[in-house]
């Protein structure tokens, strides 16, 4: 819109000076501009006469629109703490840009004081088969409740984070999204739901609310950016790893094992990255030659023809490209959408159109399969590496404290090899690391901090930690840092595995931890040694008295590992021991139990 002398209170020559100007500002430029002049003592004297009444036979009514909230609330549901940092992220950027913003995790939140909330911003991850991460199950629980007021003045965007391979892609994010919208909710700008690839669509999503929100503020309320909101970052994150040279890779089972489980140490020596117990490391891997080669063998094509590889128009070569750059070992049904799309494959689209054989179907295949099975396609290298999603980094329990080992990083990893559909298969990164590594050998790696999993801030806290097979990493941990520090507080670990003899990782750590009194007890299970199977969560069982004790007494309590079987089974046990021992009732126990996640005592790292 053009500045006149007839439809603004500036004369002829300043209107030509502020159409010159105004569009050549930048948003931010223009969210510090009206916080200048707004906070500028002349701000309230004109500038130059209002045009008469007959000129402005129908004035403006600029004052009829209510002034927006400068005031933002972020709300994040986190388990590995993706989630966590790009709230902060957007934060950092909405503080910059003149607003007040408070950033906290869903438990942290009172749910009650939502309908004083003006602008609500929702940074959310799906877990499990769509289940909200565990520090947004109350807050999750409360708005899909009865008690959930209405939400008519509220403003909202959600960001969903989540992975295209599960059946629930971003499950919790959406029914955030939509659950806002019915009670009332309007929204600054849409949900975007990102895939492990993240980085790219949040950033797109935090400058389109940032946009929203300081086109929609009233000049009046705008302020200049505040000095030192923006955190620097480290040299070394996520979207520029460091490369890790490996110390050691030792195999932790004995001769005889069916198990391969690595501890492998990698220096951090130069990269000035730190940690804390309970972070998790990333790694991104390089998917198996001799899976490239096949597949680029089954499409024919040239191994050294050159592809582009992303929006800045890096090039590789088709092997590279396969080989370090996208993941080829997933099937989603996103990704089987647009190969169908892209060749038009009849069979494809009738798989996709069945929930059920697409479920089956993509379980335990690659795109190998896909290739062997639907093609040869007739499509071009690029026009079918366009269609693939970029290699995700793996995530690992980090299995040191960095006090006790400065400058080092440790993981424990277990060998992924299976047989489907007539073909061998192997996970990317732990045959990466077991195989094809050697001492000497660097990995791209970054931290992935994770304040959802972290030992207790008073170190007299009883803790008791759970966690079988290579769940027992973050453990070691904490007992090094415990160890380090002289934490007084007592400890329980519960570790299990298949067999005592060749099974029990880190045997001789955890038997001096408990010489020293470090470790307090230690309950293992060792489930092939026996007739019966035994479980971590039957030793919880057979200790049921002393254990509520020790939850009666304040205790911290830790899993790690799988979710779906293990944690879910050890969390039904955890129930049933404060029903049996509390003399309560079940829904008093699950009570219990979600005021313990409330206060930070039970908190697990699953995959």
């Amino acid at each position: 819109m053009q500045l006149q002398v007839t439809n603004s209170p500036f004369n002829e020559e300043q209107a030509e000076l502020l159409n010159r100007l105004l569009p050549t500002l930048t948003e931010g430029q223009k969210v510090w501009l009206g916080g200048f002049l707004a906070a500028s003592p002349s701000a309230a004297v004109s500038a130059a006469p209002a045009p008469a009444a007959a000129e402005t036979a129908a004035p403006v009514q600029a004052a009829a629109a209510p002034a927006v909230s400068k005031d933002v609330t972020i709300l994040y549901g986190s388990q590995t703490g993706n989630a966590q940092r790009l709230a902060q992220k957007a934060g950092q950027t909405l503080e910059s840009n003149g607003f007040n913003v408070t950033v906290s995790a869903m438990s942290d939140f009172k749910p009650n004081n939502l309908k004083k909330v003006q602008n609500l911003l929702i940074v959310a991850s799906t877990h499990g088969e769509g289940d909200p991460p565990d520090n947004a199950i109350t807050f999750h629980e409360f708005l899909h409740g009865k008690r959930a007021p209405k939400l008519e003045d509220l403003q909202f965007s959600v960001l969903s984070l989540g992975d295209s391979s599960y059946e629930f892609f971003c499950q919790t994010g959406k029914e955030f999204d939509q659950r806002l919208e019915e009670l009332g909710g309007k929204r600054i700008a849409p949900r975007v739901d990102c895939d492990l690839d993240f980085d790219e669509p949040a950033a797109e999503w935090i400058d389109s609310v940032v946009k929203s929100l300081s086109e929609a503020a009233a000049p009046a309320a705008q302020a200049a950016p505040a000095a030192g909101t923006q955190v620097a970052e480290s040299e070394y994150s996520r979207t520029n790893p460091f490369r890790a040279e490996i110390l050691e890779s030792i195999n932790l089972n004995g001769r005889g094992s069916n198990k391969e489980t690595r501890h492998i140490e990698l220096s951090l020596e130069g990269s000035g990255l730190t940690y804390k117990p309970g972070d998790a490391l990333g790694i991104y891997p390089e998917n198996d030659p001799k899976l490239v080669e096949e597949l680029i063998a089954a499409f024919g094509w040239n191994p050294d023809e050159t592809v582009t590889i992303n929006k800045q128009g890096d090039v590789l070569s088709l092997r590279n490209a396969l080989l370090t750059h996208y993941e080829i070992t997933v099937l989603t049904k996103p990704l089987l959408e647009k190969i169908a799309q892209l060749t038009g494959v009849d069979e494809l689209h009738e798989l996709i159109g069945s929930s059920e054989k697409l479920k089956e179907y993509v379980h335990g295949r690659d795109l190998l399969d896909v290739v062997q099975q639907f093609g040869p396609f007739g499509v071009s290298p690029q026009d079918f590496v366009n269609v693939l999603r970029k290699m995700p980094a793996r995530l690992y329990s980090i299995a040191s404290s960095l006090e006790a080992n400065p400058d080092e990083v440790h993981l424990t990893i277990g060998a992924v090899r299976y047989n489907a559909n007539g073909r061998d298969r192997n996970g990317v990164c732990s045959i990466l690391c077991a195989e094809r590594l050697e001492p000497g050998d660097t990995l791209p790696v970054y931290i992935q901090h994770n304040d959802n999993f972290k030992l207790p801030e008073n170190p007299e806290t009883p803790v008791i930690m759970i966690g079988p097979g290579t769940g027992v990493a973050p453990f070691r941990a904490f007992m090094q840092e415990r160890e380090e520090s002289g934490a007084e507080g007592k400890t329980w670990m519960f570790f299990g595995d298949q067999h005592f003899v060749t099974d029990f990782l880190y045997q001789t750590e955890w038997q001096k931890w408990l010489a020293d009194g470090v470790l307090t007890k230690m309950d293992v299970a060792f489930s092939r040694d026996t007739a019966e199977k035994v479980y971590v969560q039957h030793r919880m069982q057979e200790n049921s008295k002393e254990l509520f004790e020790w939850l009666q007494q304040g205790a911290a309590v830790y899993v790690c590992g799988d979710e779906k079987n293990m944690a879910h089974d050890v969390h039904q046990t955890l129930i049933d021991i404060i029903e049996k021992e509390g003399s309560m009732s079940r829904e008093q126990a699950e009570k219990y139990v979600a005021d313990m996640q409330q206060q930070k005592r039970y908190q697990r790292d699953v995959y």
